[in-house]
């Protein structure tokens, strides 16, 4: 059995889910739609920034044209990700850094997310079957994102 960075205890079923977490970020860094799609389950619960308020699965070529909106990579960064498995079903929440240079004049994106990810297992390993994120907004009149917060 694998050990975290605390010395605590991994279960098979924790470190395929973390591995599963690693490829999503590296497959955005590497601009790959296929392979950030390919962690989904067909049916996922997706419920991104972008509108509407939600998708069913990932479409992988209209995540490549989003992704082809980056000038490089698309660095995602997990933080205080906290995972529970019990029996074919995981569930896991913490914060995500979203960074890169878009094309155009968004420029440079840099900030902080809440996200909370569900996993089935499924033939084939475990797939995320609920996936949602959301950037806090200031309730002072302004209904502006809070995008300075920080974990």
């Amino acid at each position: 059995m694998a050990t975290s960075t605390l010395n605590v205890p991994v279960s098979v079923d924790e470190v395929a889910i973390l591995a599963l977490i690693d490829a999503r970020h590296e497959a955005h860094h590497n601009k790959d739609g296929e392979a950030v799609a390919a962690g989904y389950a067909t049916d996922a619960a997706v419920f991104s920034l972008a509108p509407p308020l939600m998708y069913h699965g990932v479409d992988a070529a209209e995540k490549q044209a989003w992704l082809d909106s980056w000038e490089g990579p698309v660095e995602i960064e997990s933080r205080d990700f906290k995972l529970t498995v019990s029996g074919d079903f995981a569930f896991g929440h913490g914060f995500l850094r979203l960074s890169g240079t878009k094309k155009g004049v968004e420029g440079k994106v840099d900030f902080w997310m809440r996200s909370t990810l569900a996993f089935e297992r499924q033939i084939g390993g475990w797939r995320i079957v609920h996936d949602h994120v959301s950037v806090p907004f200031y309730m002072d009149g302004s209904l502006r994102p809070a995008f300075d917060l920080l974990p």
